[in-house]
């Protein structure tokens, strides 16, 4: 089914605990890292943009299949002989669990190895537990041991391991919903780890937004909090020795942060003390307001559901352990394989009993968005291989199995006050205490807390505000890092409040939003400015000015006139999402050969948004044409020989300083794809690259091709200038050259011994870190960039060929480098995309069913890549919008996904007639120049129809919906 693969075609990583780490592409057959390398120019038309996406022809023809599809007699060097798992999972988590009953299976279908927590005890298996993650982030024990209460629904209690495919599928489908096969003893009462964490952003600004603030996180401190059960308790202003949690800080979009408790006190205990001063005062600035005539304020609880993300490809994973040569193969689905990667080789380290001395990881396609992001499956996988005996052992969910044990997104509780200024409509305070329900596992769920609470204020500019996020532990199952991230549910409820207020204060809901959204150069809650021009206003004025705002109410008198026993309302609702995730990094190798064939090696993978096409785009956009040859999905480059303790949180300045005088150190060296980080994050190494050949090796080629020839050929009597270049039809032209093609380019690049090929890798902490390199020919420049290497022409001379000893390239050493401030750690975000949505709704006032009539959405996308790709992650956000604010729940306990029974028979999501589709309208802002960068979308897409569908309801019926989803139920309720 494919090719040999040679081991030179496995791409080292390097060694984690002495395991060597090896990365392999799947032979060329299956996915679309599959098919990287050289390819046909088909998918583009004849003016260089996009037919298609890249891949699209083999998604559509089958060709493109997901690590689920593979079995090991599929994959070069593995034996052809498969063995099988599945878990039996615990339905209550108030018992204690002692054991299994395995009758119903006979005796003809017992397994072949039953797996319980005593023997992965006795053999040295346990779940991770890499240091920068902070402890139990993949929970205490694989298997719940015996005598132990589980942790949560759903939470293996054992594995059973067949080697015939026949028996495994026939005893599964007979465990599948036997809840009696698992053995329970004294009732406890539910056992969830301790609570994960608490953390409070408090600010009370300067006399304007643009002076220094009294007080703010990024100026002063975060403050933590411990727990008396499960209510945080801050630190006290007569305390002279706060609380500090193991873990005081995650990487906002993953990784984490473990630091010293006692050092932090030390170092923020008396900031953290002030902190608790400024949040008394605005409690106190709030009690003067609600007595004061002139000011309304408003308190709101809220809540936002459990939902599942329906990854249309379940968790999986297939793992073989070779004892001969103490290599460990796998191949999984997940969204990150270097982490993967990475924390296998802490979690197998030092066995005696299944030493590994290599770990090779397969890597394909797959679709997370979030619910394949740093989740526990693949380290299953790896601890059932095992007990294969000699056989691969393949792990695979089925929808059953998904629902009870994938992640979710995180219930949260709100509670939110709101004050304002009766006469001006002007924000004065926001406060907030946000708490997610992260289940039994901890996972990001202290992130996502933090995350809540650090976007509540949604597009507004607060003077003061106090915001707390809140991870609680708990019996559901695991919830994680996926689709908004905690963003979504704090500013659906900010926004449905702020339609509240509008209409106590008699104003327009968008003139409101006008009047406190934030400006260029405000200072979101944190402290930190944000990247640019938010354009909220322009926005605004743009939904405002909408046919269907202007005419609202006319056309609910219209409607409701026709559709007897139907109301008819129109909600608004924006919303800004960052993008990013505090430590980004991109790599990739650029380059070409004398007869103009463009190679690429990037570390993007392919997740379904369609990062592959849009990666290929950029380059063509600067250079004039997409490669020949491009490999995605790479986790090593041996161009940049980099090393990192991937833990770029836990640095204090004096340390990061330290590092940095290492050329080859890096604060983070490989991205996940998460944080909606490809087009800028991950693109932004991309940019750099071509642009560094572009002013390197396209100017220079170009200047020697039009200089050439008698009198200084056609350049010698004008003025042209590298900013002068420009892509035309036939090649690189511009101030009226004649257009040269780029193999014409490059031939003449090799002749002269320019740069031709370039490997650069970037890192961002909410800013670019740069560097200085002396580069041979060019001399010394500084460049956004932290590592760069080079591959010289043909022609070059000897002394530069030399220089090429780092995987055919020269690797320059940086002279001096500027890594962003550890202190930018504390600001949160600074990049936003802004997202706007009107919604017109038919409440039926019978059934009480909401249905969506129409939608437009008005996005800042700055620079669009490719338009088709950012339709199709707009139409894909909003029916997952749409499908959280009207039908997708699950509950969190006794009857949700951990008792085993849930599948798409009792979970609705929505389908084309629940979103408009044929109804549905976008614009996008026009980039403010020819200079502004792509943003991160995917997430922001799905944010503000919620609210605004809510808002909408109110405009209907009159009533105010902070539970979700709204349905018919609470819809009747209301109106009876």
């Amino acid at each position: 089914m494919g090719r040999g693969l040679s081991r030179r075609e496995f791409i080292k990583l390097g060694t984690v605990g002495g395991i060597t780490l090896m990365f392999a592409r799947l032979p060329a057959a299956q996915a679309v890292q599959v098919h990287s390398g050289a390819h046909s120019k088909n998918w583009l038309n004849t003016d260089g943009s996009p037919r298609y996406r890249w891949d699209a022809l083999r998604k559509v023809t089958g060709e493109k299949v997901f690590a689920y599809d593979y079995r090991a007699r599929d994959l070069p060097g593995w034996p052809e002989q498969q063995a099988h798992v599945f878990f039996i999972k615990a339905t209550q988590a108030d018992r204690r669990f002692e054991g299994v009953d395995l009758s119903l299976l006979g005796s003809h279908l017992q397994p072949d190895r039953l797996v319980l927590h005593e023997d992965l005890e006795r053999d040295g298996i346990h779940a991770p537990d890499p240091p920068d993650l902070g402890p139990d982030f993949y929970g205490r024990h694989l298997l719940t041991p015996k005598g132990e209460t589980p942790s949560m629904l759903g939470h293996p209690v054992a594995m059973l391991v067949y080697e015939d495919f026949e028996r495994f599928q026939v005893a599964r489908r007979r465990l599948q919903f036997a809840p009696e096969a698992v053995l329970y003893g004294e009732q406890t009462g539910p056992v969830p780890p301790p609570p994960y964490g608490a953390a409070r952003y408090v600010r009370i600004g300067g006399a304007t937004p643009t002076d220094p603030p009294l007080y703010s996180p990024m100026q002063d401190a975060v403050i933590w909090g411990a727990f008396e059960g499960d209510k945080p308790a801050w630190p006290k202003p007569d305390d002279d020795n706060p609380f500090i949690p193991h873990v005081v800080a995650l990487k906002h979009r993953g990784g984490g942060v473990t630091l010293d408790s006692e050092q932090v006190a030390r170092e923020s205990g008396d900031a953290m003390r002030r902190g608790m001063d400024a949040a008394q005062a605005i409690e106190q600035r709030l009690e003067e307001a609600r007595a004061d005539p002139r000011k309304f304020v408003l308190r709101r609880q809220g809540y936002s559901q459990s939902i599942d993300p329906c990854a249309m490809e379940p968790d999986n994973g297939n793992a073989w352990y070779d004892p001969h040569t103490r290599t460990l193969c796998l191949i999984t689905a997940t969204q990150s394989p270097y982490e993967v990667a990475r924390v296998a080789a802490l979690m197998v380290k030092d066995n005696p009993r299944f030493p590994v001395e290599k770990i090779e990881l397969l890597t394909g396609s797959t679709v997370g968005y979030g619910s394949k992001d740093h989740s526990i499956f693949p380290y299953y996988a790896i601890a059932a291989c095992f007990y294969g005996a000699g056989r691969p052992v393949r792990l695979a969910n089925t929808r059953y199995d998904q629902f009870q044990m994938g992640m979710k997104r995180h219930a949260i509780d709100m509670d939110v006050t709101i004050a304002v200024d009766r006469s001006s409509g002007l924000f004065d305070v926001l406060k907030g205490e946000y708490t997610c329900n992260g289940g039994g596992r901890a996972n990001f769920s202290f992130s996502v807390a933090q995350v809540a609470a650090t976007a509540a204020q949604s597009i507004y500019y607060f003077p003061q505000s106090d915001l707390a996020g809140v991870a609680l532990s708990s019996p559901a199952v695991e919830a994680g890092s996926m689709r908004g991230y905690g963003a979504l549910q704090a500013m659906t409820m900010t926004e449905v409040m702020v339609d509240e207020i509008a209409a106590e204060l008699g104003l327009d809901a968008i003139e409101l939003r006008r009047r406190n959204a934030q400006r260029p150069g405000y200072p979101n809650t944190q402290g930190a400015v944000p990247e640019g021009d938010p354009r909220n206003l322009e926005m605004l004025d743009r939904a405002a000015a909408h046919p269907l705002w202007r005419n609202r109410e006319t056309d609910k008198a219209a409607y409701e006139a026709a559709h007897p026993g139907h109301r008819y309302g129109l909600g608004f609702a924006q919303a800004q999402k960052d993008y990013g995730s505090g430590a980004d990094t991109g790599a990739l190798v650029l380059e070409f050969d004398a007869q103009g064939v463009l190679a690429m090696r990037h570390c993007t993978q392919e997740i379904g948004t369609g990062a592959t096409t849009a990666q290929q785009i950029m380059v063509q956009r600067i250079l004039g044409k997409v490669p020949d040859v491009a490999v995605f999905g790479i986790t090593a480059f041996e161009q940049l020989p980099l090393v990192s303790n991937e833990i770029p949180f836990t640095l204090t300045q004096q340390q990061q300083d330290e590092l940095a005088r290492d050329p080859y150190w890096v604060p983070s060296l490989l991205p996940p794809m998460s944080a909606s980080n490809s087009a800028y994050f991950i693109g932004f190494s991309t940019r750099q690259a071509a642009r560094f050949l572009l002013e390197n090796t396209i100017w220079p080629a170009a200047q020697a091709i039009w200089g050439g020839g008698p009198a200084g050929g056609q350049l010698a009597s004008g003025d042209m200038r590298m900013q002068d270049l420009r892509l035309v039809n036939g090649g690189i032209g511009g101030g009226g050259m004649s257009p040269i093609p780029f193999e014409d380019i490059a031939r003449k690049a090799h002749e002269l011994g320019l740069i031709t090929g370039v490997a650069v890798h970037c890192f961002s902490r909410w800013q670019w870190a740069s560097a200085e390199f002396d580069i041979p020919g060019a001399g010394l420049r500084t460049l956004p960039v932290d590592a760069l290497a080079v591959r010289y022409g043909d022609g070059a001379p000897d002394e530069y060929k030399r220089l090429m000893t780092t995987g055919g390239y020269h690797f320059i050493k940086r002279t001096t480098v500027r890594f962003p401030s550890t202190d930018r750690n504390r600001a949160g975000v600074t990049q936003y995309t802004a997202a706007a949505c009107l919604v017109a709704v038919d409440v039926n006032t019978h059934t009480g069913e909401v249905r969506v009539l129409k939608h437009h959405s008005v996005l800042d996308t700055g620079m669009v890549i490719v338009p088709e790709l950012v339709s199709g992650q707009q139409q894909g956000g909003l029916a997952m919008g749409i499908g959280h604010a009207l039908m997708e729940d699950l509950p969190l306990y006794g009857d949700g996904p951990g008792n085993g029974t849930w599948n798409f028979n009792r979970y609705t999501v929505p389908r084309a007639s629940d979103v408009a589709v044929w109804r549905q309208t976008a614009e996008y802002l026009p980039p403010q120049s020819d200079s502004s960068p792509p943003k991160g979308l995917a997430e922001v897409v799905m944010i503000p129809v919620i609210p605004a569908i809510s808002n909408a309801v109110a405009h209907a019926i009159g009533a105010r919906f902070h539970h979700f989803p709204i349905t018919p139920g609470k819809i009747r309720k209301a109106l009876s």
